[in-house]
C-alpha cells in the first residue's frame, strides 16, 4: 500500500477502505504523506466525493489521530455549537457567555477561518491578551468554575483536522460534504459535549450552496454523531447575505458585544435566540418558547454581557481594547435603488485581501481591518449614499469590485427568510 495508489484509487472514483484512509491520514500526520501528496487526495476527495461508510471511516480515523477530552469532571451537562462558516458569523462570541449565564455548561473549541469565510479563534484573538490555547485541566477548570470557555483547536485533539484544515483552506478543497462532516464531527466527539447545535450555513456566502446539500451534510452529521451516542441538532440558516453588518475580526467582537447588550441587528440577535433556545431547552429539559424568554431576560438585565466579560477576564482579554483600522473609506451607491442580492462569498473574499483571512497557510491577520455594511437585502438606498465603510490599509480592491458584489433593482424587494429549516 503507497499513498500514490490510494490517490489513484479515488481519482478512478473508487471506494477506499478504512486501511487505505488510515495510512494517507495518519501518515499525513506523521509527515511521511506530504503537503502536496495531501492536497492531491484531497482534491480526488472533493471532485468524486465519498460514500456514507467512507465518511464514518474518516471521521473515526480523525477522532483516533489525538486525545478525547474528557469532560466528565464538569458538572451538569455540557453543550456545545458549531456553525459550518459564513461572512459575518460571529454567533459563538454571543451565544456561548449567553447560554452559560442560564447556567448551561458550554464548552467550545473553535476553528480559524476556512476559505472567505471567518473563524471564532481569529476573532478573539483580535481582544488583546486573549488565550485561544488553554490545558485540558485549565479548559474543565474554566468551564465549571465561569460556565463556559471558548479555546482553539489543541495540538492533541484530531490533529490530522487540524493539519488537513489549514492545507484544505489554501488548496481549493473546502466544498466537500464529507469533508466538511468528518471535521465538524471528529472535532465535536473529541472535545467531548453530549448535546451538539450545528448552524448549517447555506447560500452563495456558506460552503453549502443550495438547501439539498445542506440537509445531506446535517443528515450525515446526525447519523455520525448517533454513532458516538451525541444529540445533534442542526438549524439551516441563511448566508445570501453576510450575517449582521460588521465583517472583520474586530469589527465583529465590536458587534457581538453590541448584540449582547441588546444592540445588534435583528437577524444576528434572531439567529441567535434560535440557536440559543435549543441549546438551553436541551440542556435543561424545558421548552424552546421558555428557553427563549430565559435568554431574553438575561439580555436585557445585563446578564449575559456579564458573563460575556467574566470569559474574557478568565482568558487573560482585555474587552476595552479592540484596535481597529484607523483608515476609513466611505463606498457609496452609484444609482437608486433597493438592494435586491448580494454575492456574499465575493464580498468575504475582498474582506480575506485586504488582511481579514488568510490567503496562503502562514498568512498573519490584520485584526483591525473589514467592512461594515449600511445596507443590505431589501434596504433601499439613494444615489451617491453610503453602501458600506471599508476599513483598511493600502489595498487592490477597486471600487467598481466593492459595488460588483451588489445587486440593485428599482422595484421593491423582500427580506430573505432567516431560518430554512431545523432538523433533528
Amino acid at each position: 500500500m503507497n499513498i500514490i495508489e490510494i490517490i489513484e484509487k479515488k481519482k478512478n472514483s473508487k471506494v477506499l477502505t478504512y486501511e487505505e484512509i488510515e495510512f494517507a491520514v495518519m501518515g499525513f500526520v506523521k509527515g511521511e504523506v506530504k503537503d502536496y501528496q495531501m492536497s492531491s487526495l484531497l482534491m480526488a476527495i472533493v471532485i468524486n466525493g465519498m460514500n456514507e461508510q467512507e465518511t464514518i471511516d474518516l471521521t473515526d480515523i480523525m477522532i483516533k489521530s489525538g486525545e478525547v477530552v474528557d469532560l466528565s469532571k464538569i458538572e451538569g451537562v455540557v453543550v456545545d455549537k458549531h456553525s459550518t462558516g459564513g461572512v459575518g458569523d460571529k454567533t459563538s462570541l454571543i451565544l456561548i457567555p449567553l447560554v452559560a449565564s442560564l447556567g448551561v455548561k458550554v464548552a467550545k473549541m473553535s476553528g480559524r477561518g476556512l476559505g472567505h469565510t471567518g473563524g471564532t479563534i481569529d476573532k478573539l484573538e483580535s481582544i488583546e491578551g486573549f488565550k485561544v490555547s488553554l490545558t485540558d485541566e485549565e479548559f474543565i477548570n474554566q468551564v465549571n468554575n465561569v460556565g463556559c470557555a471558548i479555546i482553539s483547536q489543541t495540538k492533541n485533539i484530531v490533529p490530522a483536522d487540524k493539519l488537513m484544515y489549514s492545507l484544505r483552506d489554501v488548496t481549493g478543497t473546502v466544498d466537500s460534504i464529507p469533508l466538511i462532516a468528518s471535521s465538524i464531527m471528529s472535532k465535536k466527539i473529541a472535545s467531548g459535549a453530549s448535546i451538539i447545535v450545528i448552524d448549517v450555513k447555506v447560500g452563495n456566502g456558506a460552503l453549502m450552496k443550495n438547501i439539498d446539500d445542506a440537509i445531506k451534510l446535517s443528515r450525515l452529521m446526525i447519523k455520525i454523531g448517533k454513532k458516538y451516542s451525541r444529540r445533534v441538532i442542526c438549524v439551516l440558516s441563511n448566508m445570501e447575505e453576510p450575517l449582521g453588518k460588521n465583517v472583520g475580526n474586530g469589527l465583529e467582537v465590536v458587534e457581538a458585544v453590541d448584540t449582547l447588550k441588546g444592540q445588534g441587528p435583528s437577524d444576528l440577535n434572531n439567529l441567535v435566540l434560535t440557536l440559543g433556545s435549543i441549546m438551553v431547552s436541551s440542556a435543561l429539559d424545558i421548552t424552546e418558547e421558555e428557553a427563549k424568554l430565559k435568554l431574553l431576560e438575561n439580555i436585557k438585565n445585563g446578564k449575559a454581557y456579564n458573563k460575556f466579560e467574566e470569559m474574557v477576564e478568565a482568558q487573560g482579554g482585555n474587552i476595552n481594547n479592540i484596535s481597529l483600522e484607523k483608515n476609513v473609506v466611505s463606498i457609496k451607491s452609484s444609482k437608486d435603488g433597493f438592494v435586491k442580492a448580494i454575492d456574499t462569498e465575493s464580498l468575504g473574499n475582498i474582506a480575506r485581501k485586504i488582511k481579514a483571512g488568510r490567503l496562503n497557510k502562514d498568512d498573519i491577520i490584520d485584526y483591525g481591518v473589514g467592512i461594515k455594511l449600511n445596507k443590505k437585502i431589501g434596504d433601499y438606498l439613494f444615489e451617491n449614499e453610503e453602501l458600506l465603510k471599508l476599513y483598511c490599509k493600502n489595498t487592490d480592491i477597486s471600487i467598481n469590485e466593492i459595488l460588483s458584489c451588489f445587486t440593485i433593482v428599482p422595484e421593491k424587494v423582500m427580506k430573505p427568510t432567516l431560518i430554512y429549516k431545523i432538523i433533528k
